[in-house]
Parts: C-alpha cells; sequence; structure tokens
C-alpha cells in the first residue's frame, strides 16, 4: 500500500499543480498568494507532504469502510469533498470575506485531486 500511497500522491500533486497553473491568472487577481512567480521549494515540498497526508488518509478510511473499486471510491471522495473542504471553504467566505470565486479556485482543485485520488486508489484495490 505504500506504493500506491506515493505514485498517487505524485499524480495528485502533478493534477493539483496544472489545475493552478490553468486557472493562475485567476488565482493571481484573487489573492496576492497567486501572484507569486513560482513557489519555492521548501513550499513545493510542503504541498507535496500535504498531498501524502491527504492519499494516506484517504486510503486508511477507503479500507476501514470497506470501500472497494472505483465507483465507491469516488463516492467516498464526492462525501469527503462536500463534508470537509465544501464546508470549511464556505465557513472562510461567510465570516472571512473570502471571495467566492477564490473559494470555488480552491474548492475545484480539492475535487481534482480527490477524484484522482480515488480513482487510482480504487483501480489499486
Amino acid at each position: 500500500m505504500v506504493i500506491a500511497v506515493l505514485v498517487t500522491s505524485v499524480a495528485a500533486f502533478v493534477v493539483s499543480s496544472a489545475w493552478y497553473m490553468a486557472f493562475g491568472p485567476v488565482w493571481a487577481r484573487l489573492s496576492p498568494a497567486g501572484a507569486v512567480a513560482r513557489p519555492s521549494p521548501w513550499r513545493m515540498g510542503a504541498e507535496f507532504a500535504r498531498t501524502v497526508v491527504l492519499v494516506a488518509a484517504f486510503a486508511l478510511l477507503a479500507g476501514a469502510v470497506r470501500v472497494d473499486g472505483v465507483p465507491g471510491a469516488l463516492g467516498l471522495a464526492l462525501l469527503l469533498w462536500a463534508g470537509f473542504p465544501v464546508v470549511i471553504l464556505a465557513g472562510s467566505v461567510l465570516h472571512e470575506r473570502v471571495p467566492v470565486r477564490l473559494a470555488a479556485l480552491h474548492a475545484g482543485d480539492f475535487l481534482a485531486k480527490i477524484a484522482v485520488v480515488a480513482v487510482l486508489l480504487g483501480v489499486w484495490r
């Protein structure tokens, strides 16, 4: 399972990086963090570590609730996406005045990332 987590982490990291490259101009308009030309190596390393934690947690949870295959993993991914990052991002919009478009940008990234995680781990199981 360690190999599956590492391979899936790399894939999810690449998808997330591509997401922010594709939506970089939008991100730059909405947030000073998006205006940075290129993230520093330590930020990229930290982001990869966050991705490994996400993938490992998803793998452990999928195993604990006995999710097998891609359809079940995608269902779990959608549930987790709606229940956690969407709720947290909605709170940041409501209470911290984060622009809706910025929250939607991050929610889209998380959805793309968790879908890749679900498909790859679903195939692996």
